[in-house]
């Protein structure tokens, strides 16, 4: 059986940016309760081991959707995508965010204001190094995404600070893969 192993493997910049902020508290195993598109959807779970991850996932996608990296601000897939479009998990492709969500933040990492189905997205506690914060999950493959802090916009006021690198794109008019 597939387990998470917890690394943390944060970039210099990850200490001194916008994800790095304290945020939202969560016990480990709480789910995402913001109102949502579709809220009672089940998510039927995958499980790989670490090789079969390796031979599906590029080495950054790896690490950081395997190993909780980070990629450093400004550095990674769609910070800056302003397309029309749905984002997925880079690891199984699992519906996460919609375009009509994203917002600027700054921060240099693609950031949402509420994911497409609380069960898409799942709350985890991270309080590494002493930060009392929320790590986010793919609510199929458990794959690392980025974190939530309670600093975004109206109507949640959640900002879901995601890596870019854990996230396939597919533009409006477009297949899944």
């Amino acid at each position: 059986m597939f387990r998470l192993v917890l690394i943390f493997v944060f970039g210099a910049s990850f200490f001194s940016t916008g994800c790095s902020q304290a945020g939202r508290t969560a016990t480990s195993a709480e789910t995402v309760g913001v109102p949502t598109v579709a809220t009672n959807s089940i998510v039927e779970k995958i499980e790989k081991s670490e090789e079969e991850w390796k031979k599906i996932l590029d080495p950054e996608e790896f690490r950081i959707l395997r190993q909780q990296g980070t990629e450093r601000s400004f550095t990674g897939k769609y910070w800056d995508n302003k397309k029309a479009g749905v984002y997925n998990c880079a690891g199984c492709q699992l519906s996460l965010f919609t375009s009509n969500e994203k917002f600027v933040s700054g921060t240099g990492w693609p950031s949402f204001w509420q994911p497409i189905n609380k069960a898409h997205v799942l709350e985890k506690a991270d309080n590494a190094y002493g930060w009392n914060r929320v790590e986010i999950l793919c609510g199929r493959c458990d794959g690392h995404l980025g974190h939530v802090f309670e600093d975004g916009p109206e109507p949640t006021g959640l900002r879901y600070c995601i890596n870019g690198n854990a996230l396939d794109f597919v533009e409006e008019g477009e297949e899944k893969k």
